[in-house]
């Protein structure tokens, strides 16, 4: 599998990471697969080239993680495990003495001695200013709890603020063929040596192949009708302009002799400043398919075909929030 480094300081990853986000939840994705489904793909993961498990404190809380670390026993030098804290109410909390909290919270769950990439979930709301929490988490990296410290969701200005504190090793953004907003903004963290590592590569799921018009969400699923994450992408205007797109990368799939997804994946980590996208599965089939993808180079022609289809994608902006 293809690999990259984290920025400018960072390890070296593979291309497609692990999300075990489905992993610790239930009903968001329909009814929830026995364990031993999950520790066996997050097993296979690793068998097929999948070098990094990415995780947070809010998956299930904690759930995610403890199954992350119940999969990776005995294999712990093999992987690189990124997890996250989130900002209160929702999460531990921002502020100093709570990050050091949840840090050693999430290392029990995962049963190591530590963590690989900590992020800050989400930017925080409540007033705590962002330079005390990046403080805190550069004063985890010293105790040596932690390795690398990377942001997820933040804007420009707040990595910024982040960075006249510590390096931000990483920066981890929703980014899709049918979700473009953050194109510049991980375009620019290449060029300042922040690492990006993109999630919903696959826009949950629409750019899989397997969703049609006819496709319905089990109620509690995000994407049914009335969701209250990403339900707008799949109203039936949004989902017919995604499919359309899906349509036309078809013929570009099977010249190159890959799936769609493979495709919308290989797409997505050979984008500037783009250093691995995370693809999550609870099926252990899937997990090669999306681990396939990882071989897949694209040359400059096929990357502005595909560019050149993008238009024909939904006209909304899908916010995680």
């Amino acid at each position: 599998m293809l690999k990259r480094r984290l920025g400018s300081q960072g390890p070296e990853l593979s291309a497609i990471g692990y999300g075990a986000w489905e992993a610790g939840m239930g009903s968001e994705w329909g009814v929830a697969p026995p364990q031993e489904q999950i520790l066996s793909a997050i097993r296979r993961a690793l068998d097929v080239g999948i070098d990094w498990i990415d995780t947070a404190e809010r998956y299930g809380e904690g759930r995610s993680e403890e199954l992350v670390g119940r999969a990776v026993n005995g294999r712990r030098d093999d992987v690189l495990i990124a997890t996250k804290v989130a900002p209160g109410p929702w999460g531990s909390g921002f502020k100093p003495d709570e990050v050091a909290g949840a840090c050693r919270r999430s290392l029990g769950r995962l049963g190591t001695d530590r963590i690989d990439l900590y992020q800050l979930h989400w930017p925080d709301d409540t007033g705590v200013p962002i330079e005390e929490t990046w403080g805190a988490m550069a004063g985890l990296v010293e105790e040596g709890l932690v390795r690398y410290l990377g942001v997820s969701n933040f804007d420009r200005e707040l990595i910024e603020r982040c960075e006249a504190i510590r390096h931000v090793d990483s920066a981890q953004q929703e980014f899709s063929m049918v979700s473009l907003s953050e194109r510049e903004l991980i375009r620019w963290c290449g060029e300042v040596g922040t690492g990006v590592v993109t999630y919903a590569p696959l826009g949950y799921g629409m750019l899989s192949g397997a969703i049609t018009m006819d496709t319905t969400f089990e109620e509690g699923d995000h994407r049914a009708p009335g969701g209250d994450t990403w339900s707008e992408l799949f109203v039936p205007e949004q989902r017919e302009r995604a499919l359309a797109l899906v349509d036309a990368m078809r013929p570009v799939a099977e010249r190159l002799g890959v799936t769609p997804a493979q495709l919308a994946l290989a797409w997505n980590f050979m984008q500037p400043g783009v250093t691995s996208a995370i693809a999550g599965s609870r099926d252990p089939d899937h997990v090669d398919m999306n681990a396939a993808a990882g071989d897949v180079e694209l040359d400059a022609e096929t990357l502005a075909e595909l560019d050149a289809l993008l238009p024909l994608g939904p006209t909304i902006v899908v916010d995680e929030g």
